[in-house]
């Protein structure tokens, strides 16, 4: 078996040494290759019997739908399952016969009876089982991946995950698509040595993949502490929604004490009226609360935006930009959250909703997505201006981004006749941050960011036709 990851934030892929435990325990021999950092050489396309591809986001599937279509043009007839959240998210595209395998949720199980010529089950599989230590030996060393920049140094990054899925159902996100509300955590035992394996690898932080980390509090608690036990002086941050920031604030004393780099958090707009259609659970006085509240213990929040929906309007892309001057945010916010244009993919619970109906289009195969249009044609193009703009920027300054970025925007907002765009607000009206770099990941492209223009060159045809 050929074990394939295209993308997966920057990390050391989580998912797919996942996929290579459970193919090597049942006896499978695996070869692995990360898109990310490296070609696919074709003595390995021409070696394996099967092709399995690990899509737990939407970047990575549309690549792998571009690997996919390349094997099949030198091996037709090569066996292909996708595996991950996005399993099922353009799995129909045309790459060839026969059509691939699709498993998305608790994919081990059937990805295993894939790859044993049998049949791998429902397209969504969400039933509990054993929790499986991550292969890390078959994957690239840790320092070809994404780092911690604190403090003047770049620390190794391992990523792990202590659950899966998510109680909530906001209806932008692709993983109440897949798990409907429901949660499953992996065994503590299973995070513990699997943080072990990344410290002996060289990491020297560890990033927590859970889509929440406070879905399942107890078990979080457990988990922090030990870890923590084991390894005091390692760093970790995690996702957690605003909400449960706020319900669980006992537990926050407890994140920072055991070595919180920083939150991220979804904060997706500052327009209570888009909060609400997206169904977030929180109000944007709610993520000024949240903000405070981890700054208080000496946490930052990293927020993720969602800045272009068709509900998006010139004011409320101009508070935005306020937010985040006022809670001296501009340090903590990757320039590409500016540009992130609402995805709708396959099964997207907005679908059913009233007020997106006149703007919705038809569905692009290419982009995985329900295409829309906002009814601001300018406001469509702007989007596109900034995500440029991100993109050519990479590597620079944020806060010099953020300047250019926050210049598109106000003057959008004051070309309508008779209008002005607010003033700015001074720093620091609601809480100052600490001086100095803020503690970041090198890695920028989050999970619901479009592929950039770099990564889709990477993937160039493989010569064909092969052997096998």
């Amino acid at each position: 078996m050929l074990v394939v990851s295209t993308y997966e934030l920057g990390h050391q892929p989580l998912s797919a040494a996942t996929a290579t435990a459970a193919l090597t325990g049942a006896g499978h021999l695996v070869r692995a290759a990360d898109l990310a950092i490296g070609g696919l050489e074709p003595a390995d396309v021409d070696w394996a019997e099967g092709l399995a591809l690990s899509v737990p986001m939407h970047t990575a599937m549309r690549l792998a739908l571009q690997v996919a279509g390349a094997v099949r043009q030198r091996r037709p007839g090569m066996a292909v399952c996708f595996f991950g959240l996005y399993a099922g998210t353009g799995a129909a595209a045309p790459i060839g016969a026969p059509a691939p395998a699709v498993v998305a949720g608790e994919y081990e199980d059937g990805l295993v009876a894939w790859a044993g010529g049998g049949d791998p089950g429902p397209a969504v599989q969400l039933s509990r089982g054993a929790s499986r230590l991550p292969q890390r030996s078959a994957w690239p060393e840790l320092g070809r991946y994404t780092h911690l920049a604190v403090a003047g140094e770049l620390r190794p990054v391992g990523s792990v995950a202590a659950s899966r899925g998510c109680s909530h159902r906001c209806r932008h996100c692709p993983v109440p698509v897949v798990y409907d509300g429901r949660v499953r955590t992996v065994d503590r035992d299973v995070v513990s040595a699997d943080v072990d394996a990344l410290v002996a690898a060289g990491a020297r932080h560890v990033s927590f993949a859970d889509p929440d980390f406070l879905n399942a509090p107890r078990h979080a608690r457990r988990v922090l502490a030990a870890v923590h036990d084991r390894h005091p002086g390692l760093t970790f941050d995690l996702t957690v929604k605003v909400e449960h920031l706020l319900r669980h604030r006992d537990l926050l004393p407890e994140l920072a004490g055991s070595g919180c780099a920083f939150v991220v958090s979804a904060l997706e707009s500052v327009d209570d009226s888009v909060l609400r259609v997206l169904r977030k659970g929180h109000t944007a006085a709610q993520a000024s609360e949240a903000v405070v509240a981890l700054r208080s213990l000496g946490v930052e929040l990293r927020p993720s935006w969602l800045p272009f929906t068709p509900w998006t309007t010139p004011e409320s892309l101009v508070a935005m930009m306020d937010f985040v001057v006022a809670h001296d945010l501009v340090a903590n916010v990757d320039p590409v959250q500016y540009s992130v244009r609402l995805l709708l993919p396959e099964g997207s619970l907005l679908l059913g909703e009233a007020t997106l109906a006149p703007h919705l289009g038809g569905y692009d195969p290419a982009r995985l997505s329900w295409a829309w249009s906002h009814p601001d044609p300018g406001i469509d193009a702007l989007q596109g201006d900034i995500a440029e703009l991100v993109e050519a920027r990479v590597g620079e300054p944020t806060e010099r981004t953020f300047e250019e970025v926050e210049g598109l925007l106000r003057a959008y907002a004051g070309r309508r006749p008779g209008v002005e765009p607010p003033p700015r607000p001074a720093p620091g009206e609601v809480s100052a941050g600490p001086e100095g770099d803020r503690p970041h990941l090198t890695e920028a492209w989050f999970c619901c960011s479009e592929p950039t223009g770099a990564q889709l060159a990477t993937l160039v045809p493989l010569s064909g036709p092969g052997g096998g």
